[in-house]
């Protein structure tokens, strides 16, 4: 056989082999997901999942962490401590789009587009869906607002109403997008000096008519006023600073 009439190399293209803990991780994220798992269901203790899984205990502590990492599962120290299974709610999302807004060092501008865009049809769904317990939640922070001696204080209470009007349309997805753009503005705004008695007075003053949309059910009224709300807080921001990136304080 010469040369040319031998066959040809057999070539190989390098292959990822998934580390045990992802595999691990994966597997229980998939029963959690699934629903297999009810919320507060303790997972077997370490040294048994080392038994079952036939892994190391490193790798099964990786896999936990993972999982806790994203929000599946929370572990408590202590005798009766161990991992509890958690199903992923608002503060999930927000903590996704959290990391976006830092990890690409957005602009307010791009923020407060965002917002009018969402936060009009969350006024709509608070007007439909809310309930008494809801109201409260609006009225407490629109008291707060008027309350506040400080900047912080009174950011803070604002981003309490929002929230709230967004929680008021019982929409997850929805109310983890506003708590995540409203402590964006938050953070962005807390340093400025635009809020001032002219700006506290007008933001009462809006907040409360569409509060009372709200109440009324009366969810054209509720957008409309929102949709005004929103776009002159936004003009009022990016007219001090108009290029100004979310960098959100590192967690303690």
């Amino acid at each position: 056989m010469t040369a040319e009439d031998a066959p040809p190399a057999i070539r190989l293209s390098p292959m990822e082999v998934p580390k045990a803990s992802d595999v691990l991780a994966n597997e229980l994220r998939e029963r959690i997901l699934s629903g297999e798992y009810a919320e507060g269901t303790p997972l077997p203790p370490e040294r048994e999942l080392v038994v079952q899984t036939r892994m190391g205990r490193t790798t099964v502590r990786e896999a936990l962490r993972i999982l806790e990492v994203q929000g599946l599962v929370r572990i408590r120290a202590g005798r009766n401590g161990g991992a509890f299974v958690q199903h992923p709610g608002e503060e999930s999302v927000a903590s996704t789009v959290e990391l976006l807004i830092r990890g690409r060092q957005m602009r307010l501008a791009s923020i407060h587009e965002t917002r009018e865009a969402i936060e009009p049809f969350c006024a709509r769904l608070a007007a439909l869906h809310r309930t008494d317990a809801d109201l409260a939640v609006l009225d407490a922070a629109n008291d707060a607002i008027v309350a506040a001696d400080g900047l912080e204080e009174f950011l803070q209470a604002n981003v309490d109403w929002h929230v709230g009007v967004a929680a008021a349309g019982h929409n997850e997805i929805l109310t983890g997008m506003m708590t995540a753009l409203s402590r964006a503005i938050f953070a962005a705004t807390a340093t400025k000096g635009f809020v001032d008695d002219e700006v506290r007075g007008i933001t009462v003053r809006a907040h409360r008519s569409i509060t009372r949309a709200v109440r009324d059910r009366d969810p054209d009224a509720a957008v409309r006023r929102m949709g005004r709300h929103v776009h002159a807080y936004a003009e009022a921001v990016l007219a001090v600073e108009d290029r100004t990136a979310i960098a959100l304080p590192d967690e303690e």
